[in-house]
């Protein structure tokens, strides 16, 4: 890629050493921490939540612009319904806000935005907020979007089992068919996975996806999450070697 080509993003990538010829392909986060920034700063649950809305505006557009293909999301994880009624209810109202005012900012940025999970259980305004968002970025080419809302990954491979059996009574379940029964089957494998604030948990993310992602875990809590700490991340990952169960070729 020509110098003149690269835009700020990945000019700084380049000078911390990170190929841009080798980037991931699919990066999964788990946005963590936005309570305990929070409490931190002396304010309440919910204004850390729409604090890290806003950095994950900024991420989002940061990946784009460094040419990651694919940004999956941590929303709202299933076990979330257990958490205080009114953090629950802002998160819900956050994120359909979220879904129906960044809309146009997604258009234009060529982003191609959807949800996976349970999104029949979220309330119906969120629906049709979501609904609203994938079809008018469906036709958008750059980077795919995917905010899982009300996922949990045991469920996921549950809904997939339950829907082999349902189309195909009597056919084999197998590693390729509940690939193919998965809430998205097109999302390809996550290269990286990222967590903030430190946890050392995968919380139910992608856990058939993610097998064999590489982990990056940063005490930095989501809503205090840069382009530093992405491109940290990714120039992490490019040091790993990939091997997938075999050996690596020592020669």
């Amino acid at each position: 890629m020509a110098a003149s080509a690269l835009n700020s993003v990945q000019t700084n990538a380049l000078q911390q050493g990170i190929n841009l010829d080798a980037l991931p392909a699919h990066i999964a986060i788990i946005m963590d921490g936005n309570g305990r920034f929070a409490q931190g700063n002396g304010f309440q649950r919910l204004w850390g939540h729409r604090q890290g809305y806003k950095t994950l505006k900024n991420v989002l557009l940061t990946a784009a612009q460094l040419g990651i293909k694919y940004l999956t999301v941590y929303a709202f994880s299933a076990e979330n319904w257990r958490r205080p009624e009114d953090e629950v209810g802002g998160l819900m109202a956050l994120i359909e806000e979220a879904a129906r005012h960044e809309l146009r900012g997604l258009k234009e940025n060529n982003v191609r935005a959807q949800a996976i999970g349970r999104l029949h259980e979220v309330p119906l305004g969120l629906q049709e907020a979501l609904q609203e968002m994938k079809e008018d970025t469906q036709n958008n080419t750059g980077i795919v979007f995917t905010l899982a809302i009300n996922y949990g990954g045991r469920a996921e491979i549950l809904d997939a089992i339950k829907t082999i059996i349902k189309d195909n009574p009597a056919g084999e379940i197998t590693e390729e068919s509940i690939n193919a029964a998965l809430y998205d089957p097109t999302l390809p494998e996550p290269d990286l996975l990222i967590r903030t604030a430190g946890e050392l948990r995968w919380s139910n993310f992608l856990i058939w996806q993610a097998a064999y992602s590489e982990l990056f875990v940063t005490e930095t809590t989501w809503p205090e999450f840069k382009e530093k700490e992405l491109l940290e991340a990714v120039a992490h990952y490019q040091k790993r070697i990939r091997k997938f169960g075999g050996l690596a070729d020592l020669q």
